[in-house]
């Protein structure tokens, strides 16, 4: 279980296909904290590290993962947002994420407000998923409020500081992004 705060970033150093699998080798200022089946949300996704040498670890996605997210569209030397799973007793400065990806957005618009950005996404329209104003997101990773809830469509405000010490200050229109809706949201619908 994660929060959507994110620590830090880690720089992809190697990626190696193994079947249907994927291998990711990942340098970061955490690295020799991690310990091998250690959980650990990379934009999101929740992946265990399999190794660990040096300053580098390795983390493995299998084709399940491969076909959910956006990590198919990693490239060596890409930042990614990581997170460590949560302790209990800690405070919960985001919403309570999983680390399981619902879908694949599109970044379709940013706007830069003197200081702040806006971020919108699209995610498919034959989705059963939902967002709703002023409720929980979490886009790469990273605990956010909606803003513009629309069918289909969402948008986020992101301060400087989300923006410069998360992936944010490197998307572009066009990039996919991993998203995971609400959980409290999601049982909700489920009932209905």
């Amino acid at each position: 279980m994660f929060t959507g705060i994110i620590e830090t970033m880690g720089t992809i150093e190697r990626i190696e296909k193994d079947g249907g699998n994927v291998h990711y080798t990942l340098s970061s200022e955490i690295t020799n904290e991690l310990k091998i089946d250690q959980s650990l949300a990379h934009n999101g996704v929740c992946l265990t590290v399999v190794a660990v040498d040096g300053d580098q670890y390795t983390v493995t996605a299998i084709q399940e993962t491969l076909d959910k997210t956006a990590l198919q569209k990693w490239s060596v030397g890409d930042k990614i947002n990581l997170e460590r799973a949560m302790r209990l007793g800690d405070r919960l400065d985001g919403h309570l994420v999983q680390g399981h990806v619902d879908e694949v957005a599109t970044c379709t618009h940013i706007e830069d407000q003197n200081g702040s950005w806006l971020f919108r996404f699209d995610y498919s329209k034959s989705s059963k998923n939902m967002t709703i104003e002023k409720g929980s997101i979490c886009v790469n990773g990273t605990s956010l409020t909606v803003v513009g809830s629309a069918p289909h469509s969402f948008g986020v405000a992101i301060i400087p500081y989300t923006y410069e010490h998360t992936v944010f200050h490197q998307l572009h229109v066009g990039d996919l992004v991993n998203i995971e809706f609400d959980m409290v949201g999601k049982y909700i619908a489920k009932m209905r």
